[in-house]
């Protein structure tokens, strides 16, 4: 097959990548000449400065040139394609509501192309982009608008998860494929014939618009689930004495119809994902007239979280943070990723900096650059209090407080590390329970504030 993907960042890159490792003729379409030039140059570290994905550059490497192709002209690639793939950023408007101005932008420039095009097999226009429901009939009408002869809309939203992007595209739990004619289901088995019939992969074939309704319920699912261990879950081992999370949480999961996944308590789930899509599901139902407060309360719930545990150093702890140099370990959304889109650590720095923190020394294995970035001085002079730092001891030495936001392997049992590098009184808040043996570090004068427990003094 010849197929065009239009976007390249974390999931059209992926795709991309993957769709040319099973030998087809992939060409990665961008106007971003300046990142297209670093996926050519197949080197790692060029790579990863754009889209940080264990085991994408080794593909890019091996299939560049071969089956893996980059353009910023879509005109010299289109011939001959069968299917194109919309990879594009849909973000959130203030309203929740999804803002498609990149997305069709991108279309209508392809599908103005596709109508003077001289092959006249059938093209399919497929959307991998997260898209509010109906999306794909509104497609269908503007690139018929453009007089493109010969052609499909399909919806086949992706699943994939940062940090395991690669893998999961290799083998998926599911593929999704929603059309409205037999001719495009056909395409879009030809692309995906790796996983058909496949014992463990469900490969299901609906309408557009189930298929994108699909990817919203699954993901606004994932969020409650998380919102519901943090809102619950984690209040009751931080407000109930005795009452130990880990254990709680054991036992509740030893029930096989309960999921382990989300039940690690933390200070907020981030990416790209989940936020904008539970807002935009949000903005959809309300339009037809369903009540969304179960929705509306998991996004507060999630978005709160990000927030609390500054709030309960300071009600619970005692801990007055003005002029304070805090320790910030974790800047990426998730471990495995440098993405800080929608991350917990944004809402750490702006509500460190609004409690008139002197200093924020931050250090994440992946995410500094990024982070340069979102915080940038000249957007918010309260910026350069925000310093970066190559290590862990670095970024805690001379610090009065510690801030654990980011669940990388590195940051799990640091108690030697704060021993070794700060003296008490100390606080250690800890976002994602990486300190096991922190009853020690009590002991020794440290207070350790963790989601899911009381604070314990020493």
């Amino acid at each position: 097959m010849k197929i065009i993907v239009a976007g390249t960042g974390y999931v059209g890159l992926v795709h991309a990548a993957v769709c040319s490792e099973y030998g087809h003729e992939v060409y990665a379409y961008d106007n971003d000449v300046d990142k297209l030039k670093a996926f050519e140059s197949a080197e790692p570290r060029e790579i990863e400065r754009y889209v940080n994905e264990p085991g994408l550059s080794s593909i890019i490497r091996e299939t560049h040139g071969k089956y893996l192709f980059f353009s910023s002209e879509i005109e010299p690639i289109l011939e001959g394609a069968d299917a194109v793939f919309f990879c594009l950023p849909t973000p959130p408007n203030l309203d929740g509501s999804t803002n498609l101005s990149v997305y069709f932008d991108a279309a209508a420039t392809i599908a103005i192309t596709a109508a003077r095009r001289k092959d006249r097999r059938r093209l399919l226009f497929v959307n991998k982009s997260t898209v509010p429901i109906g999306t794909a009939r509104s497609l269908e009408e503007m690139v018929r608008g453009c007089e493109v002869s010969n052609f499909g809309v399909a919806s086949n939203p992706e699943f994939l998860a940062e940090g395991s992007a690669v893998s999961q595209a290799r083998r998926p739990d599911r593929v999704v494929v929603g059309c409205d004619h037999d001719e495009d289901f056909k395409i879009l088995r030809r692309v995906y014939s790796q996983f058909l019939n496949h014992v463990r992969i469900k490969y299901i074939e609906t309408t557009p618009e189930t298929a994108e309704a699909i990817k919203y319920v699954a993901n606004t699912m994932l969020l409650t689930y998380i919102s519901f261990w943090n809102g619950v879950g984690a209040k009751i081992g931080e407000k109930i004495p005795n009452v130990r999370i880990d254990d709680l949480r054991l036992g509740v999961t030893a029930d096989e119809r309960i999921s382990t996944w989300g039940s690690f308590v933390s200070n907020g789930a981030g990416g790209s994902c989940f936020g904008k899509d539970i807002a935009s599901l949000i903005y959809q139902l309300r339009r037809v007239n369903v009540n969304t407060k179960m929705l509306e309360a998991s996004y507060e719930v999630n978005e709160y979280q990000k927030v609390y545990l500054v709030e309960r150093a300071v009600n619970e702890a005692g801990f007055d943070f003005n002029r304070k140099t805090v320790a910030l370990l974790g800047l990426a959304f998730k471990g495995r990723t440098n993405d800080m889109r929608d991350a917990s650590s944004i809402k750490v720095v702006e509500t460190l900096l609004s409690k008139g923190v002197s200093t924020i020394k931050c250090y994440d294995p992946m995410a500094n650059e990024t982070a340069r970035r979102v915080f940038d001085p000249s957007k918010n002079i309260l910026f350069e209090k925000v310093k970066y730092y190559d290590g862990a001891l670095k970024t805690i030495e001379g610090s009065d407080a510690l801030f654990i936001s980011t669940d990388w392997d590195e940051f799990r049992g640091l108690s030697a590390t704060v021993e070794k590098t700060v003296s008490p009184p100390y606080l250690i808040i800890d976002g994602r329970r990486m300190i096991p043996d922190f009853e020690e570090l009590v002991s020794k004068g440290y207070t350790y504030l963790a989601v899911g427990s009381m604070v314990m003094k020493p």
